[in-house]
């Protein structure tokens, strides 16, 4: 399995804000807003948010992925 690389480090806060705003629905709220970024053809914040989707959704499992040290 391969994990996602995040490099941006707000990408955690906006996750960490959608996540205690939203709940179990914070990655939805997170595609939601990549598809309106899309829509109006604004490629960097589609990736953002892709990537805060991704990220609330590995923030949500509840045991350890990959390598732990």
């Amino acid at each position: 399995m391969q994990l996602p690389v995040f490099i941006d480090s707000t990408h955690y806060n906006d996750a960490e804000t959608l996540i205690s705003n939203y709940g179990e629905e914070a990655g939805l709220e997170a595609a939601n807003r990549a598809d309106k970024s899309r829509s109006v053809g604004n490629h960097l914040h589609y990736c953002k948010w892709r990537q805060v989707e991704r990220l609330c959704v590995l923030l949500s499992i509840d045991q350890s992925i990959g390598t732990v040290h």
